[in-house]
């Protein structure tokens, strides 16, 4: 004997969740730091100095029945030059298609947010507001903030945290898998990120620089990774390093080629940490006069989409 189960007697599934979240805030206010905390890996480079983040990075945080897509964005700015507003356009980009905004504030920032404010004051999307680096503040202090922000943000969920310490993160995913919409997943379950390994390789050596070199030789560098070829017992990068001046170039280069000996010792242990597998890294120093205000070179980049 055979049983038939009818529709309505069959055991009714959880429905699948997935969705966007734009993480906004001013630079150095720690969304990288929340994004590789709430994905578990290190997906966006970090380093104490601002505009660290120049793309838009995605972050995926997949289970049996839900999927997370985080963006990480440029801090937010009033841009002065073409790649400052092209970084904007990626923070537009992602307020576009989210289902959820979290804005990330920092616990010592002096109450001037007006530019991240006006990004986000005709949206009509949930926001999390986030007051970050509680780790480092008195109690008192973080009442303050979380009563300005309730007067500022009244719509808002505001949950003070510590991303650096992981303080209060588990409740940020919480609230955010309560926003998501019933939908399918976008990307495949195994995924962690929408850039390509090449993509990662000139963020690290990026990141070394924003590291080591001072003043304005950062902001002025970007590296383009020419050839990633993986082998069975090691990885082979060839890296471009572009500059606006001569100057610049002397100063990543250094006196007998000693900064930029350290560079690849420090760049190459960062990526053969994040690969798992031993790395050859060849980097080599061009100049570029302006790249950052060319629309052109913005664009070979990799600044010229969403």
């Amino acid at each position: 004997m055979t049983s038939a189960t009818t529709e309505a007697q069959k055991p009714s599934e959880t429905p699948h969740k997935a969705g966007f979240v734009s993480i906004i805030g001013k630079p150095n206010a720690g969304k990288s730091t929340l994004m590789n905390r709430l994905v578990g890996e290190r997906i966006s480079i970090i380093t104490s100095k601002a505009q660290t983040t120049r793309h838009r990075i995605f972050g995926i945080v997949s289970g049996t029945d839900f999927q997370i897509v985080y963006s990480d964005t440029p801090g937010v700015i009033q841009p002065r030059y073409e790649l400052q507003k092209s970084m904007m356009r990626f923070v537009h980009a992602s307020l576009e298609d989210a289902d959820c905004i979290v804005l990330v504030t920092d616990i010592f920032e002096e109450y001037d947010e007006t530019d991240v404010l006006t990004k986000i004051a005709h949206s009509e999307l949930p926001i999390i507001l986030l007051i970050n680096k509680i780790d480092k503040a008195k109690e008192n202090v973080v009442e303050t903030k979380i009563a300005y922000w309730k007067d500022k943000l009244p719509e808002a969920i505001i949950l003070p945290i510590s991303a650096l310490e992981g303080t209060n993160v588990e409740q940020v995913f919480d609230l955010l898998l309560q926003h998501m919409p019933v939908h399918p997943a976008y990307f495949d379950k195994e995924e962690l990120t929408d850039k390509s390994e090449r993509f990662f390789a000139s963020e690290i050596v990026r990141e070394k620089i924003m590291e080591l070199y001072k003043q304005e030789v950062p902001y002025s560098s970007e590296v383009v990774v020419t050839e990633f070829k993986e082998r069975d017992d090691m990885i082979v990068i060839h890296a471009e390093i572009y500059v606006e001046r001569q100057t610049q170039r002397a100063i990543i280069i250094g006196d007998g080629g000693a900064a930029i000996k350290k560079l690849g010792i420090k760049s190459r242990e960062t990526l053969e940490q994040f690969f798992g597998k031993k790395v050859f890294l060849e980097t080599h120093v061009k100049v570029e006069p302006d790249w950052r205000s060319k629309p052109h070179k913005l664009k070979y980049f990799g600044y010229g989409g969403n």
